[in-house]
Order: C-alpha cells, then structure tokens, then sequence
C-alpha cells in the first residue's frame, strides 16, 4: 500500500514545506530569506492566473475531460486562482487572443518567480491551496489555455442579427 505524501509529513515550516515542493512535487522551490515567503523560480513550470469564477469552470471542464488533479493556488483576497502548468506553449502570437485573454483577466506567468502558500501566520490570507500539489503532475499549459478559450468562447454572447 502506498502512502500519499503531504507537506505536514516533514514538517510544517517554510524551509520545511519547500524541501516537499521540491523533492515531492517536483518544484524550483525555495524560501526567500527577506520574506519567508516559499517562491518558485518559473521555468518549466509557469501558472496561469485567472478570476476564481472562470477558474472554478475550468476545474470542473478539466476534471470532466480526466485531467488532474492539477495544482491550484487560491488567492482569497485577490478573488484569483492559479494553475500551476507545464509550460510547453508557444507564445500567443495572434492579437485576438491576446485581447481574449487580457478582457477576461486571464495572465500567463512564463518567467519571475511565484509565491506558493506558505505555512507561516499570515501567509494563509494571501495564498492558499484550492487543490494542493501533492505530486509532480502539472497539466500542460496548451491544454489548460485551450480549455479557457473555449470556455471563454461558449460563453460570448451570439449575435443574431436583427429579429
């Protein structure tokens, strides 16, 4: 029988929960000694921020098509959600879709570095997990991008003409 790691298995501290991002999981992780804050270097592994309202579709259409559990970071007071992805996009070239994306608030994070939650008091206010890492699988960020649009796109209003 195989025992599902969590965080809490090796401890609960920053230092502590980045060592299970990284060893576990698979993540650049490291805590960056000004904060405290466990920050992940972007690279292979990008996130795609989004509003929790859109994001809660798309967890739902990915679970529908047997993608998952994907890795996803709450940020309550921002009212967001971010996919941890595999970043295998090309760059979006095609203006329309840029456009797409800006007018829905949705943001690709290809380089820089991102917060994961933390353990630390106060942390928890500004990020959590919606659904933890717990393994090395991301979804990859051309299926997770698809998903939004069309998503997106299903739910543009049609134009009918006059009746």
């Amino acid at each position: 029988m195989t025992h599902a790691h969590t965080a809490a298995d090796i401890g609960d501290s920053p230092q502590s929960r980045s060592l299970f991002y990284r060893k576990v999981c698979g993540l650049p992780t490291f805590v960056d000694p000004t904060t405290g804050r466990i920050m992940m270097s972007a690279g292979s592994t990008g996130a795609v921020m989004m509003p929790a309202d859109l994001a809660q579709r798309v967890k739902i259409e990915l679970h529908r098509r047997n993608v998952g559990p994907c890795p996803i970071i709450g940020h309550p007071r921002a009212g967001t959600w971010s996919y941890l992805i595999r970043a295998d996009m090309e760059p979006i070239g095609d203006p329309a879709v840029v456009a797409q994306l800006w007018r829905a608030h949705v943001a690709v994070v290809r380089d820089g570095d991102i917060a994961l939650p933390s353990p630390e008091p106060g942390h928890q206010l500004a990020r959590t997990w919606v659904v933890a890492a717990t393994t090395p699988f991301r979804p990859s960020g051309t299926t997770l991008l698809a998903c939004v649009r069309e998503l997106l796109d299903a739910a543009k209003p049609r134009n009918h003409g006059p009746y």
